[in-house]
């Protein structure tokens, strides 16, 4: 049982989330030989102000840019 985390900033679309789980899924199905019902996706939206990049975080790095 293929289980994938994927954390994203949040604001991704329904839609976005939709074509991930999807090729993700396409991706098990093709590599591992491993059957859909089978495939677990989880996506965590995690807000700018709780994700660091370049050592600060990113709501400010962009800020900044």
């Amino acid at each position: 049982m293929p289980y994938v985390n994927i954390k994203v900033i949040a604001g991704v679309t329904r839609a976005q989330k939709e074509e991930l789980v999807r090729d993700v899924t396409e991706s098990l199905v093709r590599v591992l030989g491993k059957k859909p019902e089978y495939i677990h996706v989880v996506l965590d939206e995690v807000a700018e102000e709780n994700w660091g990049y370049a050592g600060k975080l990113t709501d400010d790095w962009r800020n900044q840019q």
